[in-house]
């Protein structure tokens, strides 16, 4: 369901990064078509299946029998540190996030941090107070780790967070976690958004208000 006119009160924000505060599709698509055809893999699975999840648990889960997992895991982080052309902002986002406090917000990816670092300076976002990253977290998406971590972080329950994820993965995490999940459809349809059942879904974060009231946030899409 397209969210409209509506509003969530919560403690605290969470964010993915790749999909649901930037765009990184263009370099994303050429690790892995690259990678995906020096391996003879089909590059749409290959797109399909690496999103929301470590570099590492997507070579281990698609990489051919004899693949030197590290050699080409390290080899993919590479690729993707050096290459942040076409990488922008969810449209909205940098507004938003200039609007709220530094310690009721947080980033959860599985990007490694130098990555999202660099990621986030190349799309012009701020570089969170609060930033989870696959170094920070034993277990990767879908797992709910992350995003238990980030509300602990922020003070709060995982059920109180208002998690942001544009993945399967990473809606599941969320879910995992007993936050309530709104998807952004920069990676899935809507009927793939709607089956996985985060509480709806929005295209960008233009019209989002975010204010204070009686300790909470109060998130309003207009």
């Amino acid at each position: 369901m397209l969210l409209t006119q509506v509003e969530f009160r919560t403690s605290c924000l969470l964010f993915d990064m790749d999909g649901t505060l930037i765009n990184s599709h263009a370099p994303v698509i050429r690790a892995y078509t690259d990678w995906a055809a020096h391996h003879g893999l089909d590059a749409a699975m290959v797109l399909r299946e690496c999103q929301g999840r470590r570099v590492i648990d997507t070579v281990r889960a698609l990489a051919p029998p004899g693949t030197d997992v590290e050699a080409d895991t390290a080899a993919l982080k590479q690729r993707e540190l050096d290459d942040v052309d076409g990488i922008v902002e969810i449209p909205g986002a940098l507004a938003m996030l200039a609007s709220l406090p530094d310690d009721r917000w947080a980033v959860v990816t599985s990007a490694e941090r130098p990555l999202a670092i660099r990621r986030m300076q190349a799309a012009g976002l701020p570089i969170p107070r609060f930033l989870f990253t696959s170094d920070d977290i034993a277990r990767g998406k879908p797992a709910p780790d992350g995003f238990i971590a980030g509300a602990k972080a922020l003070g709060a329950e995982p059920q109180q967070a208002l998690v942001f994820e544009d993945s399967a993965a990473g809606i599941a995490s969320g879910l995992a976690a007993a936050s309530k999940v709104i998807a952004l459809t920069s990676t899935l349809d809507v009927a793939q958004i709607d089956a996985l059942g985060p509480s709806g879904y929005l295209h960008d974060f233009l019209g989002v208000k975010v204010v204070e009231d009686q300790g909470q946030l109060l998130f309003r899409i207009a």
